[in-house]
């Protein structure tokens, strides 16, 4: 992990300008990955500061983790970070992994101090983790004011 020169978060690439699974901590201490986003079979566009999931067709696997989507019916069930910018399908851009975040939409549920998990959220959201099977990617810092804690995979 390192600094990465040149890296515009907020910007939508139509070609890669970095290896795909490439993790950079920014100034701000938070670390951030560049993956490709897929819209899934439901056509769902991606929406900055919303949550993204791994790609898995169907739900049907794990799937990959350089691939994001914001349709939940085609994700494996783990959250993978917060969208920098609005990719399209098919574009390359950041989402953040770690460290606190706000989120455009509010959490499906849940209170400050709660684990949270893409199990149970609708397109784009968290909610509150129910199972010790669900896979963990947040914290509800302020689940109001939708701040919360990141710690999605590398």
């Amino acid at each position: 992990m390192s600094f990465i020169a040149g890296a515009v978060l907020d910007r939508a690439d139509t070609t890669a300008q970095f290896a795909l699974g490439t993790v950079a901590q920014m100034n701000d201490g938070k670390q951030y990955k560049y993956v490709l986003f897929n819209n899934g079979a439901g056509s769902v566009a991606s929406v900055a500061g919303n949550f993204c999931y791994n790609y898995a067709v169907s739900g049907a696997s794990a799937g990959d983790t350089t691939t994001v989507t914001m349709d939940i019916t085609d994700s494996g069930g783990i959250g993978m970070g917060v969208f920098q910018a609005v990719l399209a399908d098919g574009e390359y851009g950041w989402i953040q992994i770690t460290g606190e975040a706000t989120l455009t939409t509010a959490l499906t549920a849940g209170a400050d101090g709660n684990a949270l998990t893409a199990v149970g959220a609708t397109d784009g959201t968290l909610d509150v983790s129910a199972l010790v099977t669900d896979f963990i990617c947040a914290t509800a810092v302020d689940a109001s004011a939708k701040i919360v804690f990141l710690t999605c995979p590398q």
